[in-house]
């Protein structure tokens, strides 16, 4: 599939928090439970949020001819805080894609890894990039607990 990688903009918002909701909706039900999936996709409401990453991390997003199949964020310069496929893009080289273009980023930025908190759902698909775990770990958002993993990689 063609791809175009780009930095994100404000007018990418609405793409990127329904793809955000729905990947999450659509992915990510199979290791969480509703009442986690509701509170988790409720962040797409965000907006104000959304557009504080956008303006502030390195956001990308990843494009096809005709929407937006991916998106990803940097925060505190080797921190990757999301990183969201298109559920109909699953399994086509997009996340990959964009991994590849955070972990570039982390190295011109000069930091020796990797960090990010990922779902149980992600946990496969990083193993495979030569993450490591750092620990597995319940973290409270909003009121719900959720099992999730801290994960690194030296660059």
């Amino acid at each position: 599939m063609d791809i175009t990688i780009r930095q994100a903009t404000a007018d990418d918002l609405p793409e990127i928090t329904a793809l955000f909701r729905n990947t999450i909706t659509a992915v990510n039900a199979k290791h969480y439970n509703e009442k986690q999936i509701t509170i988790w996709a409720s962040g797409a409401n965000e907006t104000d949020i959304w557009l504080e990453r956008i303006a502030n991390f390195y956001f990308i997003v990843a494009k096809n001819e005709t929407e937006i199949v991916g998106f990803a964020y940097l925060k505190k310069g080797y921190y990757l805080d999301g990183l969201f496929v298109h559920k109909d893009y699953l399994r086509q080289g997009v996340a990959s894609a964009l991994l590849r273009t955070m972990e570039s980023q982390v190295m011109v930025e000069e930091f020796p890894e990797i960090r990010s908190d990922i779902s149980i759902t992600a946990l496969p698909f990083f193993e495979n990039k030569y993450y490591d775990i750092v620990k597995k770990q319940k973290k409270n958002f909003k009121g719900v607990v959720f099992q999730n993993y801290i994960v690194k990689k030296t660059l």
